[in-house]
């Protein structure tokens, strides 16, 4: 007779329910009429971090849900941190519970400026910040009368209608990491994988990495048959005019934007395991198909 639980929908585990947090990476898939969405529901709790990473590693936008009684929290600054890490540029501050602080435009107004203020020293500039209700439905689906002072999107209008990286990656240069050499026969040598940026047309000159040789673009080859042209997150195959050595975990790229080859690199390293990382143990480092 009460109201719905929300959090049963993507709170799977016994132990989630029980305590009343996430702990595993919830996928849900739904789709609208504009656009298909798959939301990977991920923990705020310190001790599960790794399992938030793992969900947003493959995310277009971050939803970051901020209770509006209790405003911007540690792990709200850690998780918006972990974003900009991973590389998602577009936010939603997604200000909830707004029913719980009688839709005060000041509670809104003072967690939106600390956030914002706080995303600006790690690089994160595209945030949309938005007064919701999730039990009520205020400004999910429709703009709500209970906030006549805000003028933005609702959440799922947003969501709908936002630009993702799809556009970033096929402006960015051609990689393709090799994922298998397809020679069914004499006549065809085939370099498969999928690819990872950029745009490519038959004809294109390419750099193979690391040789540092290079040759031209001769087919274009997909499940359906030769194609003009292949974009970000395609899986092809393409043929040369030159015989190039070429196995899998190479990289072909743009010759006029090849990739860099190094023995050495600077990062960050998100540590999944509960065991520490300790400086002289041999580890396995995988990059595109190359182990």
């Amino acid at each position: 007779g009460g109201d719905i639980d929300f959090a049963l929908l993507v709170d799977g585990l016994s132990a989630e329910r029980e305590q009343g947090i996430t702990i595993d990476v919830a996928y849900r898939s739904f789709s609208t009429d504009r656009r298909k969405f798959i939301v990977a529901d991920t923990p705020g709790h310190e001790q599960y971090t790794r399992n938030m990473v793992t969900g947003a590693s493959t995310a277009d936008v971050a939803v970051i849900l901020v209770d509006a009684r209790k405003g911007i929290l540690t792990q709200t600054r850690r998780h918006s941190y972990l974003v900009s890490l991973i590389g998602i540029r577009k936010v939603v501050l997604a200000i909830n519970k707004m029913d719980l602080v009688d839709f005060s435009e000041s509670v809104f107004r003072t967690i939106d400026d600390e956030y914002r203020a706080f995303a600006a020293q790690i690089g994160l500039s595209d945030i949309t910040s938005i007064p919701l209700s999730g039990l009520k439905g205020d400004n999910m689906t429709s703009p709500s009368e209970r906030t006549p002072w805000y003028h933005g999107p609702t959440l799922m209008g947003f969501l709908e209608t936002t630009d993702i990286e799809d556009n970033r990656l096929q402006t960015a240069p051609f990689r393709l990491p090799v994922q298998w050499v397809n020679r069914p026969n004499l006549d065809f040598r085939g370099f498969c994988g999928l690819v990872a940026s950029g745009t490519l047309r038959p004809g294109d000159r390419v750099r193979v990495q690391p040789s540092g040789r290079e040759s031209r673009v001769a087919r274009i080859v997909a499940s359906h048959g030769d194609q003009p042209l292949a974009v970000a997150g395609q899986s092809i195959t393409i043929t040369l005019d030159d015989e190039v050595d070429i196995s899998r975990g190479d990289v072909i790229s743009a010759a006029a934007a090849p990739a860099e080859v190094a023995d050495q690199f600077e990062c960050t390293l998100v540590w999944m395991a509960d065991e520490p990382m300790l400086p002289g143990r041999p580890y396995l480092l995988k990059i595109g198909t190359r182990t």
